[in-house]
């Protein structure tokens, strides 16, 4: 099981994550099996086989769906270009994906700070 992140509560959704080689970027793992830098472009997996996806024959058991997900894709994670693939458990409260723990969204929405004074922010885009 993925030690980083093992409390995934079954019934629950999980995205995968991991970090891209080339420039360090936080990626998730898109629907169509690339990586994308945006956590909305992630494929949802319920925590105990795939959400609404075409894969079927899902493990048994606690978290077996997502668990063997992350060992499929952490297998062609140097093919891929990314190190460090982890599944990351999602809040059950949101339309949009919203991991549920405050160190992914940190790394899914950037830093804790005001909006104000976000770097790169909608409040910020209208600079004068």
């Amino acid at each position: 099981m993925d030690v980083r992140n093992n409390r995934r509560q079954a019934g629950g959704s999980s995205v995968v994550t991991a970090n891209r080689l080339l420039d360090g970027r936080i990626v998730w793992l898109a629907e169509d099996g690339v990586w994308s830098d945006r956590i909305d472009a992630a494929r949802i997996f319920a925590n105990d086989g795939p959400q609404g996806g075409s894969e079927s024959g899902s493990e048994s058991g606690s978290n077996g769906g997502i668990e063997s997900v992350i060992a499929a894709v952490a297998a062609r994670q140097q093919a891929d270009g990314v190190v460090g693939v982890y599944g990351v458990q999602l809040r059950d409260d949101s339309a949009t994906p919203v991991p549920a723990t405050v160190r992914e969204r940190i790394r899914a929405f950037g830093p804790s700070v005001h909006p104000e004074f976000a770097p790169f922010t909608e409040a910020t885009t209208n600079v004068r």
